[in-house]
């Protein structure tokens, strides 16, 4: 992504900026940046009623001519909706700039995709979880991962893994009839057509120019990952595919439970794909949810989720330096509540800023995620033991509701607040 203008003062938190989404990727990225309440200005197509004596679309009973119009609009941001297989983002809103086909206060949706440029003003303020994603999307280094192809039966997901979420680029089903005496060849004839199938439509999106290639997880119950794997290498050899034949040495062939897009998190923790990901961020972030659901599993006291509980163990200084590791899913900033977006910001910024402990934003659209969602959307794993927090946390709720109904203090300096 091409940050063409910033007007953006860091201190205060004001200003705007404009941005151009040059990959799919980028996409992902405005999702997370544009929240409601913001203003977005960018060009757009917009039904419009002109007087005209000639044929064509009228609005009935009148004499005026409906046409469609390109205007560049401003619109306040009401909602949003992502579709990341087309990576087009629809932006709904109301027009906060009167122009000549447009009143103020009428609704419009404007669509966002790749080489459209458009302007973003945060009314509330640029804080530093939208600035770091802006720094992020802007970094020329940016680029898949990972390609990966979770296949069973008559049934391959060929998928492409980036450091922010993972895409299905396209399913594959052939019908495939089961081994019989006397219906061999059936099946070798079906098996072979889904392999040749499979194959072609990886070809028709993975590069296999790129240097160096980003490696290819093939994975699967029993053996049908590795039956595709040894079609590949026939393939390229047969066909002197030269491109084909540098690329295999980048494939790694792994067990998963099933062919489902689901079964990919376990693959990826596969020895194998570790020593291709070692440094990669999605691999970093998976392993960084087993070790936090190991700890959950330990009962050790040092892993703890849910908003309360995490927070109280941040007001504990329990997720600093030593190996103190906060974790939130980024759906928690794309809340329709100001107040529910800062709350998080803000529990950010302490703990990298003031206790020096590591923050990680997981996207909702990678399995890690997804697994962290699950849990409430944020976890955080301590550098010391603290035990009977959600102990803690009752304790000062039923405090607090003993100081309400008489009318007073509860008893105990709690030192918590329970939004």
């Amino acid at each position: 992504m091409r940050l063409i203008r910033s007007a953006i003062d860091r201190r205060r938190g004001e200003g705007s900026c404009t941005l151009l989404p040059s990959e799919p990727e980028d996409m992902w990225h405005i999702y997370n940046l544009v929240r409601p309440g913001d203003n977005l200005r960018a060009d757009t197509i917009r039904k419009v009623a002109k007087e005209s004596n000639a044929g064509g679309e009228t609005d009935a009973g009148s004499r005026k001519q409906i046409q469609r119009a390109h205007i560049t609009l401003t619109i306040t941001v009401k909602s949003t909706d992502f579709d990341p297989a087309s990576s087009k983002l629809r932006v709904s809103g109301q027009c906060s700039v009167e122009n000549e086909y447009v009143e103020l206060g009428q609704h419009h949706t404007i669509e966002l995709e790749t080489e459209k440029q458009f302007t973003l003003e945060k009314v509330d303020g640029w804080d530093s979880i939208a600035l770091d994603t802006i720094r992020e999307a802007c970094k020329p280094e940016r680029s898949a991962e990972l390609w990966a192809i979770v296949m069973q039966d008559g049934l391959a997901n060929i998928c492409v893994v980036t450091p922010y979420q993972t895409l299905v680029k396209q399913k594959v089903e052939v019908s495939i009839p089961k081994k019989r005496i006397g219906g061999v060849d059936q099946h070798e004839k079906a098996l072979g057509k889904f392999h040749g199938v499979v194959l072609s439509t990886m070809l028709r999106h993975l590069d296999l120019t790129l240097t160096p290639p980003p490696p290819l997880l093939i994975a699967s119950p029993g053996h049908y990952a590795q039956g595709f794997f040894k079609y590949m290498q026939e393939t390229a050899k047969t066909t002197s595919n030269k491109p084909l034949i540098a690329f295999l040495p980048s494939v790694v062939v792994t067990h998963s439970s099933t062919g489902q897009v689901s079964a990919l998190n376990t693959a990826l923790n596969s020895p194998a794909m570790k020593n291709k990901l070692r440094d990669a961020k999605y691999a970093t972030e998976s392993k960084l949810m087993d070790d936090f659901q190991t700890g959950l599993r330990l009962d050790n006291g040092k892993a703890w989720y849910g908003p309360e509980e995490v927070t109280l163990a941040v007001e504990k200084g329990g997720v600093g330096r030593g190996g103190g590791v906060l974790m939130v899913s980024n759906s928690l900033f794309r809340s329709n509540d100001i107040e529910e977006r800062r709350r998080w910001v803000a529990l950010v910024d302490r703990v990298r800023d003031v206790e020096g402990g590591e923050v990680r934003i997981l996207s909702s659209l990678h399995e890690s995620g997804k697994r962290l969602e699950g849990l409430g959307g944020v976890g955080a794993i301590l550098t010391f033991p603290m035990p009977g927090l959600d102990e803690e946390i009752e304790e000062a709720k039923v405090a607090a509701k003993v100081g309400t109904e008489t009318g007073g203090e509860g008893e105990g300096d709690v030192g918590l607040i329970i939004n």
